[in-house]
């Protein structure tokens, strides 16, 4: 186990617990831990499991660790020097935060299993970030309009990214819903055209779309000659030089933070937006409409009301900005 400058003066160098051994790697390492798979497994949301899995991995490769012995032989000073090594590193308050609550479920489940003794990461402080309000930025309601109408309408791929767009901005989907989507997820539920989506965890929900969702992602689906492909995802990925041509696949979440800068910068928006932008203007401008807190919760998959209210941008009021008044 590492035992340099960033452990030695944590606690007075009393870090000497086990002899180093031949590093097993952090892959095959975590593959030979079955504790530590049991853990993994126990986490709903594959995204997290994913997260999860790759940040004990970096603190396996940064503490240099080379056997379960030395995993479960990790104290609070292992955990501090870890942690301002990220700071040291310039990670984002939030990053450290989500590494740390990584580590502090792996470890709260090896307590559980009599595994070890304490969880060494219990005590230690996590940075503090803004839980009032979110930082993603949301769009206008004319930023939206136009982004809405700015891809071709004569083209596959701008009927796609049209229909994208507007489940992104009228119904409020992750990413990562986005392009989970199929052909049969799109339906009629008492006379209403719906969205059949998997939230985090992979629980299924239902949600009734916009009439003008529902056309765009008709005139998508007719162009592509896929409507009646039930199988087929919703959204599929236009390789270039295909002349209209979509591969039969599902889009990457990435290709949705492109779409929406793409098209945010066609509509001179600048850049800073993504496909979370997307989320945000949703839930603003429902709750601004008048929908109640608790319908947004509910079409957003939100297990807390304050964490829909993290994106909730009507508290943000740019003109009353003291710069304004600032004249000289």
């Amino acid at each position: 186990m590492r035992a340099d400058d960033d452990l030695d003066d944590t606690n007075g160098g009393a870090l000497e617990r086990v002899q180093p051994v031949q590093a097993l790697g952090p892959v095959r390492l975590l593959a030979e831990l079955p504790e530590e798979e049991i853990w993994l497994q126990s986490q709903q949301s594959p995204q997290t499991r994913r997260a999860y899995r790759n940040d004990v991995r970096e603190f396996v490769e940064y503490l240099r660790i080379g056997s379960a012995a030395e995993l479960h032989q990790v104290d609070r000073a292992h955990i501090l020097a870890w942690q301002r090594h990220l700071d040291r590193a310039g990670a984002k308050p939030s990053t450290v935060r989500r590494k740390l609550a990584a580590l502090s479920s792996l470890y709260a489940h090896l307590v559980d299993r009599h595994v070890v003794g304490a969880n060494p990461v219990r005590d230690v402080g996590r940075p503090r970030i803004n839980r009032k309000t979110g930082s993603t930025p949301a769009f206008s309601r004319e930023q939206a309009r136009a982004l809405l109408d700015a891809p071709d309408a004569t083209a596959i791929e701008g009927l796609r990214d049209r229909a994208l767009l507007a489940v992104g901005l009228q119904v409020g989907l992750r990413r990562s819903s986005i392009v989970r989507l199929a052909v049969r997820d799109f339906h009629q539920n008492a006379g209403y055209d719906c969205l059949r989506m998997r939230l985090k965890g992979g629980v299924e929900h239902v949600v009734a779309v916009h009439p003008n969702v529902a056309q765009r992602i008709r005139e998508y689906l007719q162009a592509d000659a896929r409507l009646e492909d039930l199988d087929s995802p919703l959204f599929c990925p236009t390789p270039r030089g295909s002349q209209g041509q979509t591969l039969r696949r599902h889009m990457e979440a990435g290709q949705v933070d492109r779409i929406v800068k793409k098209w945010a910068r066609a509509i001179g928006a600048g850049h800073g937006y993504s496909a979370h932008s997307m989320r945000a203007t949703f839930i603003t401008t429902a709750l601004a409409n008048g929908a109640s807190l608790e319908d947004v919760q509910e079409a957003a998959g939100h297990a807390d009301p304050d964490t829909t209210k993290l994106y909730d941008r009507r508290g943000y009021n740019p003109e009353k900005s003291a710069s304004f008044f600032a004249v000289y």
